[in-house]
Protein backbone atom coordinates (compact mmCIF):
# COMPACT_ATOMS: atom_id res chain seq x y z
CA UNK A 1 0.00 0.00 0.00
CA UNK A 2 2.81 2.37 0.89
CA UNK A 3 4.03 1.80 -2.52
CA UNK A 4 1.40 3.31 -4.28
CA UNK A 5 1.04 5.99 -2.28
CA UNK A 6 4.59 6.62 -2.82
CA UNK A 7 3.70 6.69 -6.60
CA UNK A 8 0.59 8.67 -6.65
CA UNK A 9 2.55 11.18 -4.14
CA UNK A 10 5.18 11.57 -7.06
CA UNK A 11 3.19 12.06 -9.97
CA UNK A 12 0.87 14.51 -7.47
CA UNK A 13 4.11 16.28 -7.21
CA UNK A 14 5.30 16.53 -10.37
CA UNK A 15 2.36 17.03 -12.17
CA UNK A 16 1.42 20.41 -9.81
CA UNK A 17 4.88 21.23 -9.97
CA UNK A 18 5.94 20.97 -13.93
CA UNK A 19 2.59 22.85 -14.45
CA UNK A 20 3.97 25.89 -13.12
CA UNK A 21 7.63 25.47 -12.85
CA UNK A 22 7.67 24.57 -9.15
CA UNK A 23 9.33 21.15 -9.41
CA UNK A 24 7.89 18.88 -7.45
CA UNK A 25 9.61 18.98 -4.04
CA UNK A 26 7.65 21.40 -2.32
CA UNK A 27 5.23 18.16 -2.42
CA UNK A 28 7.26 15.44 -1.84
CA UNK A 29 9.19 16.66 1.21
CA UNK A 30 6.39 17.41 3.49
CA UNK A 31 4.54 14.04 2.09
CA UNK A 32 7.42 11.94 2.54
CA UNK A 33 7.91 13.45 6.14
CA UNK A 34 4.40 13.02 7.09
CA UNK A 35 4.85 9.29 6.33
CA UNK A 36 7.76 9.05 8.11
CA UNK A 37 5.77 9.91 11.27
CA UNK A 38 3.27 7.43 11.07
CA UNK A 39 4.26 5.05 13.53
CA UNK A 40 2.33 2.50 11.17
CA UNK A 41 4.73 3.38 8.26
CA UNK A 42 6.58 0.39 6.79
CA UNK A 43 9.45 3.34 6.23
CA UNK A 44 10.28 3.97 9.48
CA UNK A 45 11.32 7.71 10.58
CA UNK A 46 12.20 10.11 7.37
CA UNK A 47 14.56 12.45 8.39
CA UNK A 48 14.75 15.72 6.81
CA UNK A 49 18.26 15.28 5.12
CA UNK A 50 16.81 11.86 3.88
CA UNK A 51 13.43 13.78 2.76
CA UNK A 52 15.32 16.60 0.82
CA UNK A 53 17.91 14.08 -0.60
CA UNK A 54 15.72 11.89 -1.87
CA UNK A 55 13.46 14.80 -3.82
CA UNK A 56 16.43 15.95 -5.19
CA UNK A 57 17.36 12.90 -6.74
CA UNK A 58 13.44 12.43 -8.08
CA UNK A 59 13.26 15.86 -9.55
CA UNK A 60 16.22 14.92 -12.24
CA UNK A 61 13.61 12.82 -13.63
CA UNK A 62 10.78 15.43 -13.34
CA UNK A 63 13.31 18.13 -14.87
CA UNK A 64 14.23 15.41 -17.85
CA UNK A 65 10.36 14.38 -18.04
CA UNK A 66 9.47 18.21 -18.60
CA UNK A 67 12.04 19.86 -20.52
CA UNK A 68 11.88 17.04 -23.21
CA UNK A 69 7.84 17.53 -23.13
CA UNK A 70 8.51 21.90 -23.52
CA UNK A 71 10.94 21.47 -26.06
CA UNK A 72 8.44 19.84 -28.44
CA UNK A 73 6.31 23.40 -27.61
CA UNK A 74 9.68 25.30 -27.98
CA UNK A 75 9.15 27.80 -25.28
CA UNK A 76 12.27 27.21 -23.44
CA UNK A 77 14.81 29.71 -23.35
CA UNK A 78 18.11 27.75 -23.25
CA UNK A 79 20.51 30.83 -23.09
CA UNK A 80 18.76 32.61 -20.10
CA UNK A 81 18.81 29.49 -18.34
CA UNK A 82 22.11 28.55 -18.70
CA UNK A 83 22.81 32.40 -17.64
CA UNK A 84 21.33 31.54 -14.18
CA UNK A 85 22.81 28.15 -13.65
CA UNK A 86 25.98 29.99 -13.11
CA UNK A 87 24.35 31.13 -9.82
CA UNK A 88 21.91 28.23 -9.00
CA UNK A 89 24.61 25.42 -9.40
CA UNK A 90 26.81 26.67 -6.87
CA UNK A 91 24.03 27.73 -4.43
CA UNK A 92 22.05 24.64 -4.29
CA UNK A 93 25.59 22.97 -3.98
CA UNK A 94 26.22 25.29 -0.69
CA UNK A 95 22.87 24.61 -0.04
CA UNK A 96 23.05 20.78 0.32
CA UNK A 97 25.56 20.98 2.64
CA UNK A 98 23.70 23.60 4.94
CA UNK A 99 20.68 21.05 5.56
CA UNK A 100 22.93 18.29 7.29
CA UNK A 101 23.32 21.64 10.34
CA UNK A 102 19.11 21.65 10.13
CA UNK A 103 17.17 19.59 13.33
CA UNK A 104 13.56 18.43 12.44
CA UNK A 105 12.34 20.99 14.88
CA UNK A 106 14.10 23.93 12.97
CA UNK A 107 13.70 22.13 9.37
CA UNK A 108 9.57 22.19 9.51
CA UNK A 109 9.55 25.85 10.66
CA UNK A 110 11.71 26.69 8.11
CA UNK A 111 9.79 24.75 5.46
CA UNK A 112 6.60 25.60 7.08
CA UNK A 113 7.28 29.27 6.54
CA UNK A 114 8.90 28.91 3.46
CA UNK A 115 5.62 27.53 1.63
CA UNK A 116 3.42 29.94 3.40
CA UNK A 117 5.73 32.66 1.55
CA UNK A 118 5.79 30.38 -1.89
CA UNK A 119 1.48 30.47 -1.04
CA UNK A 120 1.74 34.20 -0.76
CA UNK A 121 3.75 34.84 -3.99
CA UNK A 122 1.54 32.63 -5.74
CA UNK A 123 -1.45 34.87 -4.29
CA UNK A 124 -0.13 38.13 -5.90
CA UNK A 125 2.01 37.21 -8.74
CA UNK A 126 -1.23 37.62 -11.34
CA UNK A 127 -1.94 40.87 -9.56
CA UNK A 128 1.43 42.35 -9.88
CA UNK A 129 2.68 44.24 -13.17
CA UNK A 130 6.13 43.28 -14.04
CA UNK A 131 9.10 45.36 -13.59
CA UNK A 132 10.84 46.98 -16.51
CA UNK A 133 13.56 46.67 -17.74
CA UNK A 134 16.37 48.98 -19.40
CA UNK A 135 17.15 47.58 -23.00
CA UNK A 136 20.57 48.90 -22.80
CA UNK A 137 21.30 47.58 -19.15
CA UNK A 138 20.96 43.77 -20.18
CA UNK A 139 19.48 41.29 -22.42
CA UNK A 140 16.88 41.59 -24.28
CA UNK A 141 14.44 38.49 -25.74
CA UNK A 142 11.57 38.50 -27.81
CA UNK A 143 9.12 35.35 -27.86
CA UNK A 144 6.04 34.83 -30.13
CA UNK A 145 3.51 32.49 -28.68
CA UNK A 146 0.84 30.08 -30.92
CA UNK A 147 -1.60 32.87 -31.47
CA UNK A 148 1.11 35.11 -32.91
CA UNK A 149 1.51 37.78 -29.93
CA UNK A 150 5.05 38.46 -29.63
CA UNK A 151 6.55 39.31 -25.91
CA UNK A 152 10.13 41.33 -25.52
CA UNK A 153 11.64 40.52 -22.32
CA UNK A 154 15.00 40.90 -20.58
CA UNK A 155 17.06 41.41 -17.58
CA UNK A 156 20.55 42.51 -16.34
CA UNK A 157 22.72 39.18 -16.41
CA UNK A 158 24.53 39.79 -13.29
CA UNK A 159 21.22 40.27 -11.67
CA UNK A 160 20.16 37.54 -12.82
CA UNK A 161 23.27 35.05 -11.47
CA UNK A 162 22.99 36.85 -8.10
CA UNK A 163 19.31 36.08 -7.46
CA UNK A 164 19.54 32.15 -9.59
CA UNK A 165 22.37 31.72 -6.59
CA UNK A 166 19.84 32.53 -3.86
CA UNK A 167 16.85 30.57 -4.97
CA UNK A 168 19.57 27.66 -5.73
CA UNK A 169 20.65 27.92 -2.34
CA UNK A 170 17.15 27.83 -1.21
CA UNK A 171 16.78 24.51 -3.59
CA UNK A 172 19.61 22.69 -1.96
CA UNK A 173 18.71 23.11 1.75
CA UNK A 174 14.49 22.39 1.10
CA UNK A 175 14.62 20.24 -1.79
CA UNK A 176 12.09 21.88 -3.60
CA UNK A 177 13.63 22.54 -7.19
CA UNK A 178 13.84 26.38 -7.55
CA UNK A 179 10.71 27.12 -9.24
CA UNK A 180 9.08 28.34 -6.61
CA UNK A 181 10.92 31.35 -6.39
CA UNK A 182 12.47 31.61 -9.85
CA UNK A 183 9.23 31.51 -11.99
CA UNK A 184 7.68 34.65 -10.02
CA UNK A 185 10.63 36.86 -10.23
CA UNK A 186 11.14 35.57 -14.04
CA UNK A 187 7.73 36.87 -14.70
CA UNK A 188 7.73 39.88 -12.07
CA UNK A 189 11.45 41.55 -12.42
CA UNK A 190 12.36 40.19 -15.24
CA UNK A 191 9.57 40.64 -17.60
CA UNK A 192 9.08 36.61 -18.70
CA UNK A 193 6.06 35.28 -20.87
CA UNK A 194 4.45 32.58 -17.88
CA UNK A 195 4.85 30.05 -20.16
CA UNK A 196 8.46 31.00 -20.80
CA UNK A 197 9.80 30.97 -17.36
CA UNK A 198 7.71 28.24 -16.26
CA UNK A 199 9.32 26.09 -18.93
CA UNK A 200 12.77 27.79 -18.69
CA UNK A 201 12.40 26.97 -14.65
CA UNK A 202 12.30 23.27 -15.25
CA UNK A 203 15.06 23.06 -17.68
CA UNK A 204 17.78 24.72 -15.14
CA UNK A 205 16.21 22.30 -12.67
CA UNK A 206 17.24 19.54 -14.22
CA UNK A 207 21.20 20.51 -13.91
CA UNK A 208 20.75 22.34 -10.22
CA UNK A 209 18.82 19.11 -9.13
CA UNK A 210 22.03 16.43 -10.52
CA UNK A 211 24.24 18.93 -8.59
CA UNK A 212 22.51 18.98 -5.57
CA UNK A 213 21.75 15.18 -5.75
CA UNK A 214 25.70 14.64 -6.10
CA UNK A 215 25.97 16.33 -2.74
CA UNK A 216 23.46 14.37 -0.94
CA UNK A 217 24.59 10.91 -2.22
CA UNK A 218 27.70 11.65 -0.85
CA UNK A 219 26.34 12.81 2.40
CA UNK A 220 23.74 9.32 2.49
CA UNK A 221 20.89 11.54 2.47
CA UNK A 222 19.08 9.34 -0.92
CA UNK A 223 17.24 6.33 0.29
CA UNK A 224 16.91 4.32 -2.43
CA UNK A 225 13.80 2.45 -2.05
CA UNK A 226 12.11 5.45 -1.99
CA UNK A 227 13.47 6.93 -5.17
CA UNK A 228 12.75 3.56 -6.52
CA UNK A 229 8.70 4.44 -5.51
CA UNK A 230 8.99 7.86 -6.78
CA UNK A 231 10.53 8.07 -9.71
CA UNK A 232 7.73 6.32 -12.11
CA UNK A 233 5.49 8.26 -10.40
CA UNK A 234 7.68 11.70 -11.20
CA UNK A 235 8.10 10.91 -15.15
CA UNK A 236 4.39 10.21 -15.84
CA UNK A 237 3.59 13.32 -13.43
CA UNK A 238 5.90 15.82 -15.02
CA UNK A 239 4.06 14.74 -18.39
CA UNK A 240 0.96 15.16 -16.99
CA UNK A 241 1.55 18.82 -15.99
CA UNK A 242 3.36 20.28 -19.46
CA UNK A 243 0.01 18.82 -20.80
CA UNK A 244 -2.33 20.83 -18.75
CA UNK A 245 -0.17 23.87 -19.30
CA UNK A 246 -0.32 23.84 -23.15
CA UNK A 247 -4.06 23.08 -22.63
CA UNK A 248 -5.82 24.64 -19.63
CA UNK A 249 -6.03 27.69 -17.73
CA UNK A 250 -3.61 27.66 -14.77
CA UNK A 251 -6.11 30.20 -12.34
CA UNK A 252 -7.96 27.06 -10.82
CA UNK A 253 -5.07 25.03 -10.57
CA UNK A 254 -2.92 27.81 -8.85
CA UNK A 255 -5.59 28.21 -6.61
CA UNK A 256 -6.16 25.01 -5.47
CA UNK A 257 -1.92 24.65 -5.26
CA UNK A 258 -1.68 27.48 -3.17
CA UNK A 259 -4.71 26.24 -0.78
CA UNK A 260 -2.57 22.99 -0.35
CA UNK A 261 0.54 25.25 0.13
CA UNK A 262 -0.86 27.02 3.54
CA UNK A 263 -2.80 23.78 4.56
CA UNK A 264 0.58 21.97 4.78
CA UNK A 265 2.63 25.25 5.93
CA UNK A 266 0.36 25.66 8.80
CA UNK A 267 1.14 21.76 9.99
CA UNK A 268 4.42 21.85 9.79
CA UNK A 269 4.74 25.34 11.66
CA UNK A 270 2.59 23.95 14.30
CA UNK A 271 4.72 20.44 14.56
CA UNK A 272 8.07 22.32 14.45
CA UNK A 273 6.31 24.23 17.47
CA UNK A 274 5.19 21.49 19.74
CA UNK A 275 8.56 19.06 18.86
Amino acid sequence: MEWIVLILIGIAGSSLGSLIGLGGGIVIVPSLLFLGSLSLSAFGYISPQTAVGTSLFTMIFTGLSSTLAYMKHKTVDYKSGLIFLIGSGPGSILGAWVTEILDLKSFNLFFGIFILFVSFVLLLKDKLKPVPYQKDRGIVRTFTDNSGKTFEYGFNPWMGVIISFIVGFLSGILGVGGGSLMVPTMILFFFFPPHVATATSMFMILPTSILSSITHITLGNVDWLLALALVPGAWIGARVGVYLNTRLKSKTIVFLLRTILIIVGIRLIYQGIIS
